[in-house]
């Protein structure tokens, strides 16, 4: 009989359960109870305009878990010091989306060599995540892949739907089940009305093929998730931190009957991928809610040790420690400089 199926698979390796993950790398009381309280926080703070501001700010991906650690201890300082005006959460990005092709996040590849052992890449990024909260730092991340968050859902206090997979109904209605707020970003080419039609799905009941916590195809159903909204990153015609964009923004969501809060990603469009514009582009961001916009809810930065960024794939050990191998990010003194001021201001 002719091979009909798996006809391009090479491999297919099982993967522990969820549970039994979840279980080997479970959290203390005290780290359950910071995801908890946390993710209250971040939702009063997108929709209570009279909260703190929300900065999810942290390197644009993890790569390596030694340098971002260091990062992290420097950034639950700062936290501690601002934490009156602004809600710091640290972006923590295990998947990376691709145009092509490249590497495509520590889950899928966590030695960085084409290797793709995702089982480990599942270990070490519950294992970065814990260490992450025990700092006291609430985590943020992308969820790419609809099975991820069965893996990692319950120690993420924010996530993101990004730009290319915002039209993907796999992902609204995976958001509509998920635990914590979520943003959906405007489409690469700068078109808000998709994200806005997502947080509606997301926010509405769903049924969908999924995995349970025992590693089993079901059939999911959830009760819709009421804290979604938009994330303003630029497109192909330009940035959209502009007073201007966020009033068209504020308006389209109020005549969709949707709370009005607006977070605002600070590097993508908005700054040209490029990290020395990225300060100026926060600041601004900044002043128009310290002007009395309260629709700016909050603010994203891609931040690291070292600023820019370098070419992968290279030997490891050439690799500059610190600094990012996709996105360019700010540097640790710019990020240390514009948060404080952003403080003073708000």
């Amino acid at each position: 009989m002719a091979k009909v199926s798996d006809v391009n698979v090479l491999n297919n390796t099982p993967l522990p359960s969820p549970a039994v993950l979840m279980s080997q790398f479970a959290p203390s009381v005290e780290q359950a109870q910071l995801v908890e309280n946390s993710r209250r926080a971040v939702a009063d703070s997108l929709f209570a305009p009279d909260s703190r501001f929300l900065l999810i700010v942290g390197p644009c991906s993890i790569h390596d878990t030694a340098a971002c650690r260091a990062y992290a201890e420097k950034l639950a300082v700062l936290a501690e010091e601002v934490k009156d005006k602004i809600l710091i959460v640290m972006r923590v990005y295990f998947e990376k989306p691709r145009t092509t092709v490249g590497w495509k996040g520590l889950i899928m590849d966590p030695d960085l060599d084409g290797s793709d052992n995702i089982h480990k890449g599942l270990e070490k990024a519950r294992e970065f995540l814990l260490e992450t909260l025990s700092l006291g730092l609430p985590t943020a991340t992308e969820l790419l892949d609809p099975i991820t968050p069965q893996y990692i859902a319950d120690l993420i206090s924010w996530s993101a739907i990004g730009a290319r997979t915002s039209e993907s109904q796999t992902h609204r209605q995976m958001a509509s089940g998920l635990s914590m707020p979520l943003g959906f970003k405007n489409t690469t080419s700068g078109d808000v009305t998709a994200a806005i039609n997502a947080v509606k799905a997301a926010s509405q009941p769903q049924t969908f093929l999924g995995v349970s916590s025992e590693g089993i195809a079901s059939a999911v159903s959830t009760a819709g998730n009421e804290h979604c909204h938009l994330i303003l990153r630029g497109g192909d015609k330009g940035p959209n931190f502009d007073a201007d964009s966020i009033k068209a923004t504020r308006d389209t969501l109020l005549k969709h009957k949707l709370a009005p809060g607006i977070m605002i990603d600070a590097s993508h469009a908005n700054c040209g991928k490029d990290q020395a514009r990225m300060p100026a582009v926060f600041e601004e961001i900044v002043r128009q809610r310290a002007a009395g916009d309260s629709s700016v809810s909050g603010a994203m930065l891609e931040s690291h040790l070292v600023a820019g960024n370098q070419s992968f794939p290279q030997a490891l050990d050439m690799l500059t420690y610190g600094q990012s191998i996709t996105d360019q990010c700010i540097d640790w003194e710019t990020t240390e400089r514009i948060v404080r001021d952003a403080a003073a201001k708000l």
